[in-house]
């Protein structure tokens, strides 16, 4: 981590990704640095150039609500990214316990196994997949226990075939994660995972860098290439588990479509495969 903090810079990435004319400023002049210049972020914010830029630098770490609030107006940022300011600025002491196995609550892992025909798995804090159903690992390989997302899909040759649209859940991928860990970006766990990345993949580094956040809990549209049932377009619901940094996502077709008759033969050929357990312990990774 960097003398400037998770608080820094999550504001440096932002300031950079922001065009003088999106905000209505005029672009003349040669610019050394993409995006913004500080001054230009404090105007907008209504702040003194020489107060953002010690917030910038990790010189001011507590910055008001009303300041926060102001800059992520002039930063543009959407409510899931505004509350992740918020976080930052607000971070909970560091405490970094002994390295110990997610495990799925039980009732999910029976509810999971029981869906012979709805893929759904479960990932925790560093998108490692901790329990999957058998249709879910038909639908994609990565989604099996002690895969973790990241590594799949940034590392492992051939992934990216499996979604037509694969920069774009490789950026969901790497915002999620960054929801997820807030400002404990010095976690150990974490800096392990993502010096692995960012060695492995210019694309990680790229998408890292941006700062951009998800939210935990929501839904969407995806697309999956399967060899044997071919193109699927899937909705997935993405809801977070109760007293856990676990998330279960779940994936449904609309109802009648090419996509739903293709989801029920995925299902016929995962109910080949050995069936799970509803009560095999999860997430021993």
């Amino acid at each position: 981590m960097s003398k400037a903090g998770p608080l820094g810079e999550y504001l440096r990435a932002r300031r950079e990704l922001i065009a003088p004319g999106d905000v209505g400023l005029p672009a003349h002049g040669r610019r050394r640095v993409p995006g913004l210049r500080r001054e230009e972020l404090a105007l907008l914010a209504g702040i003194s150039a020489d107060y953002y830029l010690r917030l910038e630098q990790g010189r001011d770490r507590h910055p008001s609500a009303q300041v926060l609030d102001a800059l992520a107006r002039a930063l543009r940022l959407d409510a899931e990214a505004a509350a992740h300011l918020h976080r930052l600025a607000r971070p909970a002491p560091a405490r970094w316990p002994a390295r110990r196995p997610e495990r799925v609550p039980v009732g999910i892992r029976q509810l999971v196994g029981s869906w012979t025909d709805t893929p759904a798995f479960v990932h925790g804090r560093y998108l490692d997949v901790l329990f999957a159903n058998p249709v879910a690992t038909e639908l994609a390989p990565i989604y099996a226990v002690g895969v973790n997302l990241l590594r799949a899909v940034f590392l492992v040759p051939g992934v990216p075939a499996l979604y037509p649209a694969s920069e774009a859940v490789a950026a969901n991928a790497v915002a999620g994660l960054r929801s997820l860990v807030g400002a404990e970006v010095d976690e150990p766990r974490l800096t392990e995972l993502v010096e692995e990345l960012s060695t492995g993949s210019e694309r990680f580094r790229r998408l890292w860098a941006r700062h951009d956040v998800t939210a935990r809990a929501g839904g969407g549209i995806r697309m999956f290439r399967h060899p044997r049932v071919g193109e699927l377009e899937l909705r997935y619901e993405k809801l977070t588990i109760a007293g856990t940094n676990q998330s279960l996502v779940v994936y449904h077709a609309e109802p009648g479509s090419t996509s739903a008759r293709s989801l029920r033969a995925l299902a016929r050929l995962a109910g080949r495969a050995r069936p799970i357990s509803p009560a095999t312990p999860g997430g021993q990774l």
